[in-house]
């Protein structure tokens, strides 16, 4: 569009609309009568291009218009808000960059608006009171972020950590002062009282440049392979401890690095130097929800990828951290600890187990903690979305078991999905370590409107906590570890899931004006991949017998399969593959159809939403008559034989289909790439981001599914047609895996995180402590209130029924509204 291509990001919207409306006046009038004439309504991109579409006769002229700049802001805009007279626009020209703007409709003037004033239009709709309440609680993080280096670039968002890596080697070059905090830094390294790199005496800038030349100068002398102990007492005696490296050549690389940083400082040798600093020993990995172990839980209630995904990450975590500790020249045993929920009715997994050894690894364990309620030990599973009223107690009783256990302090905290995060921010800001946070997948970009909707959705899935949780978690945080672009600022059409919580609002709770910057410093792209497996599991594919582990069968064995694997829920979209191939006539002749996911009796569940999945899926085989062509298996627990299942489809020359409404990375896809399967994959969320359409894989469009199933059946058609297309597709999508998503590189990178944001933290202490201030009072008056309001397991039954609260209106409280409303004056 030459319009988006002439339109530079310095631009202002609300100046350059005015004219551009000007041009087709006629046109406008008559589009924006359209717009405002049902009365005040919430619109998306596609309702804006409808009603473009209607009020225009002329094909000729509607292409001009959507050529020039208008057309560019109608679709670069992701919602608008009608209040009569008045259309409010959410433009989003670039990830990342938002401007809202208000034209009336019968004039046409345009004015620039701010978050707040949009939000407050789209209010209107749900709750013009709380709207129009000027006590409304409004909060914005963004104000204790002036001072912190922003990126600048679209394309720059997820490389915090070379930001950090400018922004540090700026600040310690301004003045004869500036390296102060650096010294002081490097004087507080130890681990377990132990000194290490420089005591006391090297205090000052020059005093180290000293002691450093006179070590450089004698390990010049020495052979590479000497070892430091050889030379150790040397060391101490200018006032260098262990910590530099093994051997004398790794000391002498060291030395360099922060010889250099010191003459010169600059972001590569700042990104090095901080790779070699002794930092992080001792990990802790916060994951509460669901079964979380490594036998008999996958495909129970809330247990599903993301135990997979930590599990690798501690073997990649612990693998890095032994190598790092030799190099380091240091006889340390790191300790990883992936702390869990305990769970007394464990179902016969080791979920009831307080402490289990991680497999393949030699520092690494499980703890597991209970969740405890005013009665003692809560003994039964808690969905994910009721968690939120145990946590607090939880972090205090998880603090206690790791400061045991450890025997001090962890140096890293990494949460994961809300409540992992949550319990992380709440032990790491009273103790003071490095955080980082993983989301796996956000909540309000899967449910759609859930935010200005939360009141509608909150008895079932409590928002209300979890968004605050979520802003309370990602503002605390140190740094956020992503695994694609996607899942931090989408693509040009479509936010990504941190960035729909740049500005957003729950009507009759809180304003968000600004929530979190994708452009913040503190988000980081480190890329993942999975081991192989090795299992046999022909019976599962080809029984014809119905039983408690598969339903249906395949009567054509020689038809190539396609296979999907997932949780049975409705972002996951299994029914809609079901439904997609059983509309496809010529996609079912060419190929059979199996998918792993839920149970095959909703009586088995206690999910809600997996209950209604269950029955649809049935109800999609009767109707569709899919007996023979489909099979449909439980979900399983065996990681090791659903790595070989990959394989045997891939044995068929069949395909993997990930049909979700959105995801945030998927960890099947690169299993399923992994084993050589040729993908289809969303194109909504991270996927998109790891398959090159056309190349190593396929996108489809999760709300599309003729298009979706044609794509995937002229796939198979190709490769009927040409027998070397298959290999060809699966080759490309391994040389990717192979390429992008390696566990190695991706603890490097995590561990240089954690390193590289310690001294982060310290360079930035003052404003990062004035946030956490704000935070804290956050969390005490808006979350615990929130959190007291979920019901716990065994209360319900003592309430009377006609006292069951009603659909939230407001758990807002005039007191608490008050309090909120000076907080806002003092700190906004």
């Amino acid at each position: 569009m030459a319009a988006a291509m002439s339109f530079k990001r310095s631009d202002s919207i609300a100046e350059s609309m005015p004219e551009a409306l000007r041009q087709s006046r006629y046109q406008m009038k008559r589009c924006f009568a359209r717009y405002v004439s049902e009365g005040k309504r919430l619109m998306k991109k596609e309702n804006l291009l409808e009603e473009l579409e209607k009020s225009m006769d002329d094909k000729m002229e509607k292409e001009r218009l959507m050529e020039g700049f208008l057309g560019y802001i109608i679709c670069s805009t992701q919602e608008a808000v009608a209040l009569p007279p008045f259309v409010a626009f959410a433009v989003r020209p670039h990830p990342g960059i938002w401007e809202y703007v208000k034209v009336n409709s019968i004039d046409l003037s345009v004015e620039g608006i701010t978050a707040s004033d949009y939000l407050k239009f789209k209010e209107t709709i749900y709750d013009e009171k709380w709207a129009q309440d000027e006590n409304a609680l409004e909060v914005d993080f963004g104000t204790f972020d002036h001072a912190t280096p922003h990126l600048t670039l679209p394309s720059s968002i997820g490389n915090g950590l070379p930001c950090v890596a400018r922004f540090l080697s700026s600040k310690l070059h301004e003045n004869s002062e500036s390296m102060k905090p650096l010294i002081d830094y490097l004087l507080s390294l130890k681990h377990r009282r132990e000194k290490l790199m420089i005591n006391d005496t090297l205090n000052t800038v020059n005093k180290l440049q000293t002691a450093l030349l006179l070590a450089e100068v004698f390990v010049s002398n020495l052979h590479k392979n000497t070892p430091f102990q050889k030379f150790e007492q040397r060391f101490q005696e200018w006032g260098l401890e262990k910590g530099w490296g093994d051997n004398a050549e790794r000391v002498k690389e060291t030395l360099n690095c922060l010889s250099e940083v010191l003459q010169a400082p600059d972001p590569s040798n700042m990104e090095k130097f901080f790779s070699r600093v002794p930092t992080v020993f001792n990990i802790v990995i916060f994951s509460p929800h669901g079964y979380f172990g490594q036998a008999d839980v996958l495909g129970l209630p809330d247990t599903g990828g993301q135990i997979v995904y930590i599990l690798d990450q501690v073997r990649a975590l612990e693998e890095e951290l032994i190598l790092r500790i030799k190099q380091q020249g240091l006889s340390v045993s790191p300790q990883i600890l992936v702390v869990t929920r305990l769970i007394p009715d464990s179902k016969g997994t080791k979920c009831n187990q307080e402490l289990e050894p991680i497999l393949n690894t030699k520092h690494s364990n499980i703890l597991r903690v209970p969740f405890k309620t005013e009665n003692g030990v809560l003994k039964q599973w808690v969905s994910r979305f009721d968690i939120y009223p145990y946590l607090e107690r939880y972090a205090q009783d998880a603090a206690d078991k790791i400061l045991d256990h450890m025997e001090g302090k962890p140096d890293l905290i990494i949460g994961n999905y809300t409540d992992g995060n949550l319990v992380a921010s709440l032990m790491a800001s009273k103790l003071g370590i490095t955080q980082a946070t993983i989301a796996h997948a956000l909540e309000k970009t899967k449910y759609i409107d859930s935010d200005i909707k939360w009141k509608e959705l909150d008895r079932k899935y409590h928002f209300s906590c979890q968004f605050t949780a979520d802003m309370i978690s990602m503002n605390t945080t140190d740094f956020i570890i992503t695994s694609t672009y996607q899942e931090i600022a989408g693509s040009k059409e479509r936010p990504g899931q941190y960035e729909s919580h740049y500005a957003f609002t729950m009507p009759g709770l809180c304003r968000y004006v600004t929530g979190i910057n994708v452009f913040n410093p503190k988000f980081n792209i480190a890329a993942k991949r999975l081991t192989e497996f090795h299992s046999a599991i022909d019976e599962l594919l080809y029984s014809k017998e119905d039983n408690n582990e598969h339903l249906g069968f395949l009567a054509d064995k020689k038809k190539p399969i396609i296979f999907s694997m997932a949780r049975l829920d409705t972002v996951k979209n299994i029914t809609g593959l079901v439904e997609w191939y059983g509309k496809n006539k010529r996609l079912r002749e060419l190929v059979n159809l199996v998918v792993v996911a839920g149970f095959f009796d909703p009586e088995k569940s206690s999910d809600r939403e997996e209950i209604a999945e269950i029955k649809k899926m049935h109800s999609l085989i009767d109707k569709y008559q899919l007996k023979g062509q489909i099979r449909w298996i439980a979900a399983q627990n065996d990681r090791h034989r659903n790595g070989e299942l990959y394989r045997c489809i891939a044995d068929t020359k069949g395909a993997f289909v990930q049909p979700a409404l959105y995801e945030a990375f998927g960890l099947t896809v690169i299993e399923a790439m992994n084993c050589g399967l040729p993908t289809f994959a969303t194109n909504q969320g991270g996927p998109a981001e790891i398959i090159v359409d056309g190349v190593s894989g396929f996108h489809i469009d999760p709300n599309n599914g003729d298009e979706s199933s044609k794509k995937i059946a002229d796939f198979f058609q190709r490769c009927s047609e040409d027998t070397g297309y298959w290999t060809k597709v699966s080759t490309a999508g391994l040389l990717r895996i192979y390429e992008c998503y390696t566990w190695k590189i991706y603890a490097n990178k995590v561990l240089n995180m954690g390193s590289m944001y310690s001294f982060w933290r310290q360079i930035n202490k003052e404003e990062k402590n004035a946030k956490r201030r704000y935070l804290q009072m956050f969390y005490n008056l808006q979350f615990k209130i929130l959190a007291k309001a979920v019901p716990i397991p065994g209360t319900e039954a003592k309430q009377d029924p006609q006292q069951q609260k009603p659909p939230a209106k407001s758990l807002v409280t005039p007191i608490q509204r008050r309090t909120q409303t000076r907080i806002q004056r003092w700190f906004g």
